[in-house]
């Protein structure tokens, strides 16, 4: 499975603790963030997000208006094969 840097960066966040969540605007427009442990946010790009949905790494609990993602046990495999 070929995963960018920034992807491998976001699946080691969530195992580590950080928070990926999405957003909607009124309009359902969705922007992605990864918080850190002291609550700070990062902006994150969807095709990301998309990329490791799609392969199966993260899932969400598809809250909204504002959703959390989470390491599938692929994902969990996975962060243990990159470290």
């Amino acid at each position: 499975m070929k995963l960018s840097p920034e992807q491998k960066r976001l699946l080691a966040a969530i195992a580590a603790g950080q928070r990926l969540k999405d957003h909607r605007d009124i309009e359902g427009g969705k922007n992605y963030r990864l918080y850190t442990l002291d609550g700070a946010a990062q902006v994150i790009q969807p095709a990301d997000v998309a990329a490791l949905v799609e392969l199966g790494l993260i899932s969400s609990n598809k809250k909204f208006p504002s959703a959390t993602y989470w390491l599938t046990p692929q994902g969990q495999q996975c962060v243990i094969g990159l470290t």
